[in-house]
């Protein structure tokens, strides 16, 4: 997930990928081939789609999918290819790479500190960083940086996300990671903005957590996530593992990229662990959202204590919890939060008044628009509101507007890059390598992320291109 949003005909052997392999009832897979664009164009009519079918179309090539029903795992359903060129397919096991999900996990293990008493939401995090700590300037001058700035992306630090490492290149360690210093290919973890002045997300920020978690435990970061939040969860098939062990491969999913190829190497490694660096399963990810339900409705034995839990749920006027989304109110209540690495695509929410909730995990790079269809039609399905469709004012641009709109956009605290889509006729938010969004026009100018229904335009401003997306404007 990225704070600029806050993300043809497929080959033969793609559509083979939708034969199911499935585990749940007929009737828990209906929802799935009901299937609707999140956003729609006003005046509109449209079909139903199958979920085989959304897959070629977005070259998604697997799936797999939990549905959790009165606090336990009602259903999977898993799909098409882990390895499509090793014809081998997604199941219940398959590893995928949670991305930014990670950080909903990493935050929930410093919240059983703060419950111990060893970390504090509000103590300055420099007192208790060792070697490495925050750079102090004026920005932070009376304003220290704190554990809630840093899980509610309020804490002005620069490194929105990481694109991570192909096999063979060398990883960095966190110093280097937070220094920005060689072989990492960030820039420093730095404070730009006032802390608590505004909210801009950061896989840097978390990085920082990182690395208070380890400084304070004194144990490194994977085995303190292992002994607080994985091992008693029961995540077994769960691990912040970086690079991914070789005995593992064979159980890892491929990552696929926006035209369907897989990536060079399979899968970049991501250092980065808080971050992005979480190997896992949707049923593992939908243990680790009962795990809070149960503590937010105070049920014994649960991971955090039931006030640490609510206030993990209770949203900011941005609307973050600590290190989820949170939406809704009363039986609508839901938590969430997406992830997205190169090549692959989830989002989990839970609903705790519900006891319900979904994890969804895909190895394809438009697989967070294939979720956004699903979460839709089973929200429909269970009579959840806040998932209803976008409807939007219908337009086109032509060809030759959408090549006079590419280029780098900057703002005062990050970049982008416009370019036309494959087809020619959207075109796709870019932060470095990775594609983050794709934008539908409009008409005159105006755009809509096809995924959040986030409205954009793009202009001359006093003789300079100007992307505008979320009140932000970026200059080219």
């Amino acid at each position: 997930m990225h704070s600029i949003l806050r993300g043809a005909t497929a080959c033969s052997v793609l559509i083979a990928c939708s034969q199911p392999a499935s585990a749940g009832s007929p009737r828990s897979e209906q929802p799935l081939d009901q299937l609707y664009p999140k956003v729609q164009i006003e005046g509109r009519d449209y079909s139903p789609r199958r979920l085989a079918d959304e897959m070629e179309r977005l070259r998604v090539p697997g799936i797999s999918i939990v549905f959790i029903d009165k606090g336990r795992i009602a259903w999977t359903v898993t799909r098409g290819w882990a390895d499509r060129e090793a014809r081998r397919r997604v199941n219940v096991r398959t590893l995928f790479q949670a991305a930014s999900m990670s950080k909903a996990v990493t935050a929930s293990a410093a919240l059983t500190m703060v419950d111990e008493g060893k970390l504090a939401l509000d103590r300055p995090v420099n007192q208790q960083l060792h070697g490495w700590t925050i750079p102090e300037n004026d920005l932070t001058a009376g304003h220290p940086v704190t554990l809630r700035h840093l899980v509610t992306h309020r804490a002005g630090l620069t490194v929105s996300g990481f694109t991570g490492y192909s096999p063979g290149k060398p990883l960095p360690d966190l110093a280097a990671i937070l220094s920005g210093a060689a072989p990492a290919n960030n820039v420093p973890v730095v404070v730009n903005v006032q802390p608590g002045s505004i909210n801009r997300y950061s896989g840097g920020g978390f990085t920082v957590v990182q690395k208070l978690i380890g400084d304070v435990s004194g144990k490194p970061f994977d085995e303190v996530m292992k002994q607080r939040v994985l091992a008693p969860l029961g995540m077994a098939d769960s691990g912040f593992m970086q690079p991914l062990p070789k005995a593992l491969a064979g159980r890892a999913a491929t990552a696929y990229r926006y035209q369907g190829d897989p990536l060079d190497g399979r899968y970049n490694s991501y250092p980065e662990l808080a971050a992005a660096g979480l190997w896992t399963t949707p049923t593992d990810l939908a243990r680790w959202v009962i795990a809070i339900e149960d503590a937010y409705a105070g049920r014994p034995g649960a991971l955090l204590r039931p006030d640490t839990a609510r206030a993990m749920l209770t949203p900011d006027k941005d609307g973050w919890g600590l290190g989820v989304s949170v939406a809704g109110s009363g039986r609508d209540l839901r938590f969430f939060h997406g992830g997205a690495n190169f090549g692959f695509r989830g989002m989990m929410i839970g609903l705790p008044e519900r006891r319900q909730g979904l994890v969804v995990m895909t190895n394809g790079d438009r697989g967070q628009e294939l979720a956004a269809e699903i979460i839709q039609a089973i929200a429909k399905a269970q009579g959840w509101s806040g998932f209803d469709p976008v409807k939007v004012a219908g337009g086109s641009a032509p060809p030759d507007e959408l090549l006079r709109y590419e280029g780098v956009y900057r703002s005062s605290s990050d970049s982008c890059r416009l370019e036309r889509s494959p087809a020619g006729d959207t075109l796709l938010i870019l932060m470095g390598p990775v594609q983050i969004a794709e934008l539908l026009p409009l008409g005159n100018g105006r755009f809509v992320d096809s995924q959040s229904g986030v409205v954009a335009t793009l202009g001359e401003r006093e003789g300079r291109m100007v992307f505008e997306i979320r009140g932000i404007p970026r200059i080219r």
